[in-house]
């Protein structure tokens, strides 16, 4: 890296940054910058695993204007390249692309060595089948000179008589097929029917000779700020055949909701770029699951979509800009079902269905609408907390009487982006942490070992990891636990070693900094907490508190009897430490559970029980919004809040389990730049 008037080289999805002298190979600077970007072949221009995406326009979220010539012309390499075997339109070699001005570059995530586990797995749910397009088996008239009609007549009468269905239509897709069918199947076939919706009537999707003795398949999709999770169900068993996910493609134009708001905003067309980013991604994960599950993306006959409201307008191909400015206005909140071919789906099929979940208001979507639908707040007779922690976290508190729901931007910090050696969930990505009281030292698990750092084997357990950083359940961990070992006070600040009793703090800057980790030696990372990670998670937990605060007020309690954990962190997340964090208000530990992936378990529910749409759509009607914006205490609970747990409100639970240190690192004390110490004059 090199001097500040040089140009700005922005990482996406892992938010790294670094100043590069024009010319720097875009490998080299993500190699220097430890951003997790793949090559085996000394950067000739052979191997491709270097390939990136740049994004160009006005990304206010990382402060950079991208220019059109903001990184060198596509080379023969390059063209070489992509003639023999392929390139996907707008990728470069990182190895061949050199830094010529400020840019923002998206790491897909095929070109990084450690893939992302993504944890939006779908959990165990008893559920009533009955879904909106099953199958039907019937024997077809067959024709008669005496009694002229059509085949597809005779069809509908069938099915009609046979399993008194309503009156019904025909997709024009099977009309091609349907004689050839009825005659192979010497006039008995089975039929997948879709049974309606509010826009279309019943119809006949599919027709195969004989009695077809497959299954046909719908997926549930949680499209989320940062992962898309989608589960593909058997829609005659429910069974969850395959799950899977990617990164959303449109982190490159921002890693929260207000980024990619703000990008549409002052990139003319930049709503168009994220709805196709968003498609093709979308498409490409589609087929992804179908080679997994081994079956014909074609079976694919319905499926169900849940998201936050910029999300689900950019789905739908609406530009978000309305979002982004008081009062908040949806272009629409009710339910939608169309066809998948409306919103660029081809993979599946032609005649798929789509329904998205309602959005109960301009910051609380349809992912909201499906946590309730998952975990029912509604007909709760305790008082329960729902939190879905993400990027964007969306809060529900109620029970049979009444139900409040909010929005906090908690940012992507919790995903381990803007933290210093924070990355997504990885295998060699630090996830559990355990500090000794007495040395400060830790001890950590990786993802993809069950062996602590301290205990015999773990370095043969990693050897194909390594150990490379810090995921976002790690850092939640890692920051209570630097607060209950004394290292970190209540205010965010990070002591120095006579302060904390430990070498690890060393100074970094103004201010002081702890080493977790130090992997130079072998060629690996050196990971650190710094103040700086201290203070984005400070931030990220005190507007996921200060919202759930907010909605106890409008209840007019202090206390809630239980709390439902869900989102990617849910089954992650100790109840322990997101306490002494101050993310979660205090309760019992053991009434602090965890619902898993609860959106993409309400996707399921809506995929597979049509009744549970009607459900949903009426109890969403009845769920009252809070407006955070606009709520005059929710900067005050904020700034309460920052502090670790808490600077007003007390945690006497949380207490019987913890004793917290009571120390300030602000009060002066031994020891070069205390950053925000005041030094004494002697």
């Amino acid at each position: 890296m090199s001097e500040q008037n040089d140009p700005l080289v922005v990482f996406t999805p892992s938010g790294k940054r670094g100043n590069f002298p024009v010319g720097t190979p875009i490998l080299t600077a993500a190699r220097q910058l430890g951003v997790d970007l793949d090559s085996v072949c000394g950067g000739r221009g052979i191997c491709s695993r270097c390939q990136i995406t740049p994004s160009y326009g006005e990304f206010s979220k990382h402060g950079v204007t991208v220019e059109p010539d903001a990184i060198s012309e596509w080379n023969s390499v390059e063209e070489r390249y992509k003639s023999k075997r392929g390139m996907i339109d707008g990728r470069r070699l990182g190895c061949q692309a050199t830094v010529q001005g400020n840019v923002v570059i998206d790491v897909p995530p095929e070109s990084q060595v450690h893939k992302q586990v993504v944890r939006k797995r779908a959990e165990a749910r008893d559920i009533i089948m009955d879904p909106t397009t099953k199958l039907f088996y019937v024997e077809v008239e067959q024709p008669d000179m005496h009694e002229p009609s059509g085949d597809l007549e005779r069809l509908i009468t069938a099915l009609r008589a046979d399993w008194d269905l309503p009156e019904l239509e025909a997709d024009f897709s099977i009309l091609s097929t349907l004689q050839a069918s009825l005659r192979k199947g010497e006039w008995k076939v089975t039929c997948a029917v879709h049974l309606g919706d509010d826009v279309v009537s019943p119809r006949v999707v599919h027709v195969w000779p004989g009695y077809y003795e497959g299954s046909i398949y719908g997926m549930a999709v949680d499209l989320g700020s940062t992962t898309i999770a989608a589960h593909l169900c058997d829609l005659q068993t429910g069974e969850v055949v395959a799950s899977s996910g990617i990164m959303n493609p449109q982190i490159r134009f921002g890693e929260d909701l207000m980024s990619r708001v703000s990008y549409s905003m002052m990139n003319a067309g930049g709503d168009v770029e994220m709805t196709n980013a968003v498609r093709n991604g979308m498409n490409a994960l589609f087929v992804q699951i179908a080679a997994e599950a081994e079956i014909d993306p074609s079976l694919i006959m319905d499926a169900v979509f849940v998201c936050n409201p910029v999300m689900h307008h950019l789905f739908l191909g609406i530009d978000p800009f309305e979002l982004g400015q008081a009062p908040f206005a949806l272009a629409t909140s009710d339910a939608i079902a169309t066809f998948a071919t409306n919103l660029g789906i081809t993979n599946i099929h032609p005649a798929s269905r789509v329904y998205l979940l309602p959005c109960i208001a301009g910051h609380v979507g349809a992912d909201a609408a499906a946590v309730a639908l998952s975990e029912s707040p509604n007909t709760s007779e305790d008082l329960v907390l729902v939190v879905d922690v993400g990027t964007n976290a969306e809060i529900l508190l109620g029970n049979k009487h009444k139900v409040l729901a909010c929005s906090s931007p908690t940012g992507p910090a919790f995903e381990g982006a803007q933290i210093s050696s924070g990355q997504r969930a990885a295998p060699g990505a630090i996830e559990r942490v355990e500090f000794d009281p007495v040395t400060k030292e830790p001890r950590f698990r990786v993802i993809g070992s069950d062996i602590w750092s301290d205990e015999e084997g773990f370095d043969v357990a990693i050897l194909s990891s390594g150990i490379t950083g810090i995921c976002g359940s790690g850092i939640i961990e890692m920051v209570a636990e630097m607060r209950m070992a004394g290292i970190v006070d209540g205010p965010g600040l990070i002591g120095n070693p006579e302060q904390t009793g430990t070498e690890r703090c060393f100074l970094d800057g103004r201010t002081y900094s702890y080493l977790v980790h130090d992997g130079t030696a072998t060629g690996g990372p050196k990971i650190t907490v710094t103040n700086r990670d201290i203070r984005e998670i400070q931030m990220a937990k005190a507007a996921l508190y200060s919202g759930a605060r907010l909605l106890m007020d409008k209840f007019e309690i202090d206390n809630v009897d239980r709390i439902v954990l869900a989102g990617a962190f849910g089954a992650h997340i100790s109840p322990k430490h997101a306490m002494v964090l101050g993310m979660i208000p205090d309760c019992q530990l053991d009434k602090v559970t965890s619902a898993g992936n609860a959106a993409g378990t309400g996707a399921r529910i809506a995929l597979l029980n049509r009744a549970a749409r009607k459900d949903i759509e009426q109890v969403v009607k009845e769920i009252h919004k809070i407006e955070t914006a606009i709520e005059p205490r929710f900067q005050e609970h904020f700034v309460n809040a920052s502090a670790i747990p808490n600077s007003a409100e007390k945690f006497p639970i949380l207490e019987t389990h913890v004793t917290l240190p009571n120390v300030n690192f602000n009060t002066g004390g031994s020891g070069e730049g205390g950053g925000r110490r005041k030094r004494r004059r002697g």
